[in-house]
């Protein structure tokens, strides 16, 4: 049963995080270039020289694709934090970051899958990928939208822990709502998603950011965009994966 977990999970990281460093390469990676230069005061000098995309010439590539960046957090004097060099390094290691995340979520799905006793095909591959969505990118969003570099932002501790609350509690909710499915389980379920954002996110004392409002905005629609597909893909391919496993180990146990 691990090895079979193990080996759907590894199926999917590898195809599902490939697919989405791809589309991260083209979305989400030119908006974090740009969101840099404001960062580092370097876009007023080099703006005139940029396409309207903001990135003719640029160099694609960014290793913060998928976790929030914090803000604000530079190394003082000359012992800077070491960072992947623009280019072929960069999107490399985006690259090999987003398979890792790609696996990790088709694990985490193909446990509680397993768990739960659910039937595992590709379509419930996709439904606990949407859940998966849901509970770990969409609600936080609500309170957390995801930010660019330069960003205001509250303290990471505060933000870190409202988002694990948040996530826990949404998937608790989901888990109430559809598949207990009783009255009181449905009310429960959505009180219990709910409370996070009634208690509210921590947010900055006032929302300063060194990033024009447009590309902020444009970078959090799009980094739920690629959120939803990385977790729907993991979904799928380990879904298919296990299920073409059970098919050829019947046919096996016929022959």
């Amino acid at each position: 049963m691990l090895h079979r977990i193990l080996l759907a999970a590894l199926v999917a990281g590898f195809v599902g995080g490939l697919a989405t460093a791809v589309l991260q390469h083209f979305t989400t990676t030119p908006l974090i270039l740009e969101a840099e230069l404001y960062e580092n005061g370097e876009a007023g000098a080099v703006h005139s020289s940029l396409a309207p995309s903001g990135l003719n010439g640029a160099t694609y590539g960014g290793a913060r694709l998928i976790l929030a960046h914090t803000g604000g957090d530079h190394a003082d004097g000359d012992h800077e934090a070491w960072g992947p060099a623009d280019g072929i390094e960069r999107t490399l290691y985006t690259a090999v970051a987003t398979v890792g995340t790609a696996f990790g979520f088709a694990l985490i799905l193909l446990s509680a899958m397993v768990l739960t006793n659910t039937r595992i095909t590709a379509r419930s591959g996709l439904l606990w990928g949407l859940a998966g969505f849901a509970a770990a990118g969409l609600a936080p969003a609500l309170g957390l939208a995801p930010e660019l570099p330069g960003s205001a932002a509250a303290e990471l501790d505060l933000r870190q822990m409202w988002w694990i609350a948040t996530a826990v509690a949404t998937a608790g909710g989901l888990w109430l709502a559809l598949r207990i499915s009783t009255p009181l389980a449905i009310v429960g379920g959505i009180v219990l998603m709910l409370l996070p954002h009634v208690v509210g996110a921590p947010h900055p004392g006032g929302f300063v950011s060194e990033v024009p409002a447009e590309l902020a905005g444009h970078f959090a629609a799009a980094s739920l965009v690629v959120m939803a597909v990385v977790w729907t893909l993991s979904g799928v391919v380990a879904g298919y994966v296990w299920q073409r496993g059970e098919a050829r180990q019947a046919a096996a146990a016929a022959a």
